[in-house]
């Protein structure tokens, strides 16, 4: 049986952490960031992680 293949995607969005959580990014910080008010663009700079519930999905791409 040939070997799964990982997402390719999946493997540049998302990083599995020490303890087993998934890392993820946030959306709406490319450009044009002036239209936010600081407390969202300060939100945004905070490390986020995957729902539990998409957890295995996503640790399923990866690998």
């Amino acid at each position: 049986m040939p070997k799964m293949k990982s997402v390719k995607g999946a493997v540049k969005r998302f990083k599995v952490k020490k303890n087993g959580s998934v890392k993820r990014g946030t959306a709406f910080r490319s450009h044009i960031l002036t239209k936010q008010d600081s407390d969202t663009r300060s939100k945004q700079n905070s490390p986020k992680v995957v729902s539990k519930a998409d957890e295995a999905n996503i640790k399923a791409m990866i690998n």
